[in-house]
């Protein structure tokens, strides 16, 4: 079973708050109270606000790994012999290295 990022965990935990604050907030017994029907308010508002923030911060990651791609099979493109020298080389201490085992 994969473990979850930091990010995820986080999230899962941030998401079981505002569902267990969600409870305490939706109780009948509330409903007398002005108070709680903004600050019901509030916390939609905020999820809603806080969801958009995350979506767009997962957009811009994915936008820049594209773009770094892009950058590396550009440059791999560009310059074969010296990516090809690169790899040998990193193959050539691995080898070494697990070859003194």
């Amino acid at each position: 079973m994969p473990r979850k990022s930091a990010a995820a965990h986080a999230q899962a935990e941030l998401e079981s708050l505002v569902a267990d604050l969600r409870d305490v907030l939706s109780r009948k017994e509330l409903d007398a109270v002005p108070e709680i029907s903004r600050l019901r308010e509030r916390l939609d508002d905020g999820v809603a606000a806080l969801r958009e923030r995350a979506s767009q911060a997962a957009h811009d990651a994915a936008e820049r790994a594209r773009d770094v791609a892009h950058r590396a099979d550009n440059y791999a493109h560009d310059e074969p012999w010296r990516v090809a020298g690169v790899a040998a080389a990193v193959g050539a201490v691995f080898g070494f290295i697990l070859g003194r085992r």
